[in-house]
């Protein structure tokens, strides 16, 4: 495998674990749907996974963490304008 490739697919990878763990976080009411570290999990890792999903072309995946990334965002800035 490529260099790129491995790369690539470590980001895939670290995305869907940060996706997960923010949810299981949030789930077991360690950490708060509004706090930073939820919010900055789902954003790596939605582009984590919009990485991968672009370099594999595959267009479902990319459009959803494109939308989950911008909600994170959003969530973000309004954390940071408080």
């Amino acid at each position: 495998m490529k260099r790129s490739n491995r790369a690539i697919e470590l980001l895939g990878w670290y995305g869907a674990a940060a996706i997960a763990a923010a949810y299981a976080l949030v789930s077991l009411e360690v950490i708060a749907s509004n706090s930073w570290a939820y919010q900055l999990l789902n954003l790596t890792g939605a582009l984590g996974i919009l990485v991968v999903s672009v370099s594999k072309k595959d267009r479902q995946p990319a459009a959803l963490n494109i939308f989950w990334a911008v909600i994170a965002f959003v969530a973000l800035v309004r954390l940071a304008m408080q």
